[in-house]
């Protein structure tokens, strides 16, 4: 007989043996934690594993393993972490003290790095989540079990699969926004520059936007399939 849990934790992941375990343990003891593998050449679900979360395996493409593993799951919340993102202390906590008529949301958003040009990212995303109440994938998106299905889950896109559900999920009623840190990795801005990542997946977002494919945005982002 499965454990019925009151906190599912979802963990998309391929190639992230160097991050995962950090990810699990920093919500392990609280929840179901679920990494979903798409098919890793290294040691990731073997790190998922040590670090003390079930793992299934799944088609690559991060709009399908979301989905499949907020299948797996049991939580009345359902909570989606990036596989080299943390959450701060006290999440639990932030979900139980939410009103019943919010149906989901998201944590603040913060970058693991003293940079203070990251500080600057933070706050556009703050922005951005105060005035549209659009959060993306890298602050932890949390869902009521029931609201997941009503309003169709995540679509299997390999990229902007957490735009597409954040604009569903707005629709189906209040979200919340938790001042909880989700601490995301700054390596792709390390590796890129802090500009040119940023002006890239601005970019990126202006296209989706305007009506081009998931699937051809993520071949411009270097996605390989």
């Amino acid at each position: 007989m499965r454990f019925l849990a009151v906190l599912s934790v979802i963990i998309p992941a391929l190639d992230e043996e160097r991050g995962v375990g950090e990810a699990v343990r920093s919500v392990r003891g609280e929840a179901e934690v679920i990494v979903v593998d798409g098919g890793s050449h290294d040691a990731t679900a073997d790190a998922a594993r040590r670090a003390g979360a079930r793992v299934v395996a799944s088609p690559r493409g991060r709009g399908i393993q979301l989905d499949r593993g907020a299948r797996e799951a049991t939580g009345d919340w359902l909570v989606f972490l990036h596989a080299d993102t943390r959450l701060e202390h006290g999440w639990p906590q932030a979900l139980f003290s939410l009103p019943p008529e919010v149906v989901g949301g998201a944590f603040r958003f913060a970058i693991d790095s003293p940079r203070r040009a990251y500080r600057v990212i933070e706050k556009g995303v703050a922005l951005r989540c105060r005035l549209f109440r659009l959060p993306f994938g890298d602050q932890a998106i949390f869902v009521r079990r029931p609201v997941y299905g009503i309003v169709g889950g995540f679509p299997p896109f390999p990229l902007m699969e957490d735009l597409a559900f954040a604009r569903r999920l707005a629709r189906a009623g209040p979200m919340a926004f938790p001042a909880v840190r989700a601490f995301t990795s700054a390596r792709r801005w390390e590796e890129g520059g802090v500009m040119a990542t940023t002006a890239r997946n601005l970019g990126l977002q202006a296209l989706y936007a305007v009506g081009f494919p998931p699937e051809r945005l993520a071949r411009l982002y270097g996605y390989q399939a």
